[in-house]
């Protein structure tokens, strides 16, 4: 085993498709596909499924790939460390629901960077995807919420993709909106009947609409006027502009949700548990282990107002 196959494999896994990486490395795509097949023969694991639509890491790919990668980036260490020369991009990528403290982590992790040259991305996309993304590999980890309602059905799915969920905190519901909205100093909370006369502004989660995918634990079936948006600046927006509101976890960053939006408890039999998804079993890479220590760092830091921890 070489460190060009290890970066032939990683090259696959993370353009999913042998044509794709072989232009990205260099090479021809007989001599990666050889390379690949001989370090698969030679561990006598199956790394990746191949099939018409291209390739896929199988699971005991996905464990070598994570050991394969830390040994990468600790190759590219040394070597900058004695010749100047960087040879590879840290890689990482996260999937979460609209969390301003994911964003907060993620900017942690870039900063941190020492790499001259990186390749991170940060997806806030709908709960089903989160799941899907970090089960086959598209993203390293994900973020989302249970709560009484989707616990048991996320769960099982977890569970089904050999998903691990660790808890970084829980909090009693919250509504956010604007500070001039007539329910915004009502600091010993708000029912859900005081807020029947407001739009409730929710995520749309696409095709997979089941209830247990709603990123607001009080989801929109159970409100009278109903607005769907797809991202965070657009519901901060509405939320401002229509007297609307939303449903949300309490973690509030005043830097990233803005001066205007304040966080007030319902009145809700609930609580909401945040936490950070990962592959059970495989092992972070480096700029997932900050990206893991960042987030628990923000989701214990007093700047969130209004946090009920």
């Amino acid at each position: 085993m070489t460190l060009q196959q290890l970066k032939y494999a990683d090259a696959v896994a993370t353009y999913g498709s042998v044509t794709e990486a072989a232009k990205r490395v260099f090479v021809t795509q007989p001599t990666l596909t050889e390379s690949i097949r001989a370090l698969e023969e030679e561990l006598r694991v199956a790394i990746f499924t191949r099939s018409s639509k291209g390739v896929t890491v199988t699971r005991e790919g996905e464990e070598f790939l994570a050991s394969a990668r830390q040994i990468l980036d600790d190759a590219a260490r040394i070597l900058k460390k004695y010749t100047g020369k960087a040879v590879r991009k840290p890689q990482f990528a996260v999937s979460c629901q609209h969390y301003a403290f994911a964003v907060e982590a993620f900017m942690e992790v870039v900063r941190t960077c020492d790499a001259e040259d990186y390749d991170f991305t940060l997806r806030e996309t709908v709960t089903s995807e989160i799941i899907d993304d970090v089960a086959h590999h598209r993203s390293e980890l994900g973020i989302l919420y249970l709560s009484r309602r989707n616990e048991r059905a996320i769960s099982k799915l977890l569970k089904k993709a050999e998903l691990n969920f660790e808890e970084l905190f829980s909090s009693r519901p919250h509504v956010f909106l604007g500070k001039r909205h007539p329910l915004a100093k009502k600091k010993s909370g708000v029912s859900p009947a005081e807020l029947d006369a407001y739009p409730f502004i929710s995520f749309e989660q696409g095709a997979d609409n089941a209830l247990y995918f709603a990123e607001e634990v009080m989801p929109s079936i159970d409100r009278r006027k109903n607005i769907r948006v797809r991202d965070r600046a657009t519901m901060t927006n509405l939320i401002l502009g229509l007297d609307g509101y939303t449903i949300a976890s309490g973690a509030l960053s005043r830097e990233l949700n803005g001066p205007e939006i304040a966080a007030v408890p319902l009145k809700m039999d609930d609580m909401i548990r945040v936490g950070l998804v990962s592959r059970t079993g495989v092992p972070l890479s480096n700029p997932g282990q900050m990206f893991a220590s960042a987030i628990r760092k923000c989701c214990v830091d007093r700047s969130y107002a209004d946090s009920a921890l």
